[in-house]
């Protein structure tokens, strides 16, 4: 497929969660029809579990089947009706043998689910004086990578904790990805730490867009999260940055900015392959 457009017009959903499923996802509804009418975008990111409480004693409560769950039906009817790519957030997914797993729906102009990533890398962490969470205790792991094909751009998805290994960013690199969406749902403890950190860093070290969408601040939850989605340039320079609260980040993304970068600083044709690879195992 060729490239018919080196610009386009992201908008990325922070939005507010409750224990309302139903409530989440219409506020999406609501916010992604606002989005389009006001912004016109191509592509449309949703936070990590958008539309349950994040919290491993709520995942298999609110997870659903993919793609004729309530959730998946929402995202692909308003994909089909306002002709846009949907980066569907993740939702708690009630997958083979009755496992759960932590994933993100991709959705085309035609509402087709053309792509399905699960989490890879559980979010297993105990920060002491901090915080403790284990996705593992309901999660289980994916096992692929996933790209996406938009307008001729290869755009990798990874979620939240995903982002934390560069082996995973460099593989989409490698596989030609313009730009990595990561929803992510960072929490008080690690988000002053590392969220623009790492997301900056997979952008220098690959040379690409990195895109996160997080859930709103909301100081009254279970699990707050740090809020401030994010759009990261190739030369790793923050384009566009949300608050705290519930908002539409619109960023119009420019794919020659990758060549150019690449171009002047080419390190990816520099690398000693003769010394060291990452390479994707076989499975």
């Amino acid at each position: 497929m060729s490239k018919t457009s080196n610009i386009m017009r992201l908008a990325l959903l922070q939005l507010k969660g409750s224990k309302d499923k139903v409530a989440n996802v219409q506020n999406a509804v609501t916010k992604i029809e606002a989005a389009v009418k006001e912004h016109k975008p191509r592509l449309i990111t949703l936070p990590e579990c958008f539309n349950a409480p994040y919290g491993t004693k709520y995942f298999r409560e609110y997870s659903e089947t993919i793609p004729d769950g309530y959730t998946s039906q929402q995202l692909s009817n308003l994909a089909r009706k306002h002709q846009v790519y949907i980066v569907g957030g993740t939702i708690p997914e009630l997958g083979e043998n009755d496992a759960i797993y932590n994933t993100c729906t991709v959705w085309s102009p035609t509402g087709d689910l053309v792509a399905k990533h699960r989490k890879m890398h559980l979010f297993d962490i105990d920060v002491k004086g901090g915080i403790r969470f284990k996705e593992s205790e309901t999660l289980s792991a994916g096992n692929d990578f996933t790209i996406i094909n938009v307008d001729g751009h290869k755009i990798g998805i990874g979620i939240c904790y995903d982002i934390r290994f560069e082996e995973m960013a460099r593989l989409y690199r490698n596989a030609g990805c313009e730009m990595i969406i990561y929803p992510a749902a960072f929490n008080m403890t690690t988000g002053p730490l590392h969220w623009e950190l790492l997301q900056r860093s997979r952008a220098n070290d690959n040379q690409l867009f990195v895109v996160t969408t997080s859930p709103a601040r909301d100081t009254s939850a279970e699990y707050v999260a740090y809020g401030h989605s994010m759009v990261v340039n190739p030369w790793a320079k923050v384009q566009q940055s949300a608050s705290e609260g519930e908002e539409i980040v619109v960023a119009d993304i420019d794919f020659s900015e990758v060549e150019q970068v690449r171009q002047q600083i080419p390190v990816f044709g520099q690398r000693r392959l003769d010394l060291y690879a990452t390479e994707r195992k076989a499975k």
